[in-house]
């Protein structure tokens, strides 16, 4: 069964301490939404966004460290 995606018109987005001022290629996160984390890219904000489950987007984030 797949679950509805959130309505992300009014999410919070947010880019890593480590993105540059300028823009740079970047991913935005949200943390608008209990136990999921929208993804999208920085240079297309109105494009789309990638949903993950909190404990997968975690364990990705833990491995890439």
């Amino acid at each position: 069964m797949r679950s509805r995606r959130p309505d992300l018109t009014s999410a919070t987005w947010r880019k890593s301490s480590y993105s540059n001022s300028d823009g740079g290629n970047c991913v935005e996160v949200s943390d608008d939404f209990a136990g999921l984390v929208p993804v999208r890219d920085s240079k297309r904000p109105q494009g789309p966004a990638l949903v993950f489950g909190a404990s997968a987007w975690s364990a990705f984030v833990h491995g890439v460290r």
